[in-house]
């Protein structure tokens, strides 16, 4: 079987941020990396979770909401993904910030989260989510269409 792409990404040097995971057509991939993979500690999925219902509705509310795909978490708890058609690159990291500066700052009921509309409406936690949300702002307040690359290791003269 071949290796899917998100696999080939060398995670031992990967950091923070966001990056292009793969563009299929008009479908853009983001990478939302919240931890850097295999030296900190996960995310909770009460945290992740709530992020999820949160930054999903924000993105769906938004002037290009039916050019979202879709949001959600990685099986990692590193980060999310995020697929976006035919939008830019800079409209994108821009719209990303504005939804995690809507969670930093949200305080309220949290979209779909009764019995009928969620599938596990107890395992969320908005204090844990806004505090994920705020670190995450301060990695990417600078972050630009440039910064999408993924980091490639050094080569070294052996």
């Amino acid at each position: 079987m071949k290796t899917i792409p998100s696999f080939q990404i060398d995670h031992n040097i990967l950091k923070k941020g966001i990056y292009i995971s793969r563009i299929d057509e008009d479908i853009t991939t983001y990478d939302i990396r919240m931890r850097e993979p295999n030296r900190e500690p996960v995310m909770t999925n009460a945290a992740m979770h709530t992020i999820e219902h949160l930054f999903a509705t924000y993105v769906r509310n938004t002037e290009f909401g039916d050019n979202i795909i879709y949001f959600g978490p990685m099986g990692c708890r590193t980060g999310f993904y995020f697929l976006t058609r035919s939008l830019t690159d800079a409209y994108s990291v821009n719209l990303i910030k504005e939804a995690f500066e809507y969670i930093a700052e949200y305080w309220g009921k949290i979209p779909g989260c009764s019995p009928k509309e969620c599938g596990n409406c107890l395992d969320h936690n908005l204090p844990q989510a806004k505090e994920e949300s705020r670190k995450f702002l301060e990695i990417i307040k600078d972050w630009t269409k440039e910064d999408l690359k993924y980091p490639v290791a050094e080569k070294t003269d052996e």
